[in-house]
């Protein structure tokens, strides 16, 4: 039991130094001809939007809410490359076997 929640230690451990490792990368995309820029932390937070104000215009509606799906698609897709790198590079994922 005691070797069992050690290793539960351990895996949270390891867990929080990942988490810790990715909240410092971050990814930026633009979409829209570079009208709309998103830049995403690796916890999958957004931390900065810019929108040109071209589309903010009321008959641009449609393309500004595109334009902004499509920036946060392609950012979690190139943060999601970016976090199977840097776990690659820390051992990758803990063994969960030894809990069960």
């Amino acid at each position: 039991m005691l070797n069992k929640l050690k290793k539960f230690k351990d895996l949270r451990d390891q867990a929080k130094t990942i988490q810790q490792a990715l909240s410092e990368e971050s990814v930026t995309v633009r979409t829209a001809n570079d009208k709309v820029v998103m830049t995403i932390d690796g916890n999958l937070k957004m931390t900065a939007l810019a929108i040109d104000d071209e589309l903010l215009a009321p008959e641009h509606k449609e393309k500004l809410q595109d334009a902004i799906k499509k920036a946060h698609e392609e950012a979690g897709k190139k943060m999601q490359r970016i976090m199977a790198m840097k776990m690659k590079e820390m051992g990758g994922m803990p063994d969960l076997s030894a809990l069960g």
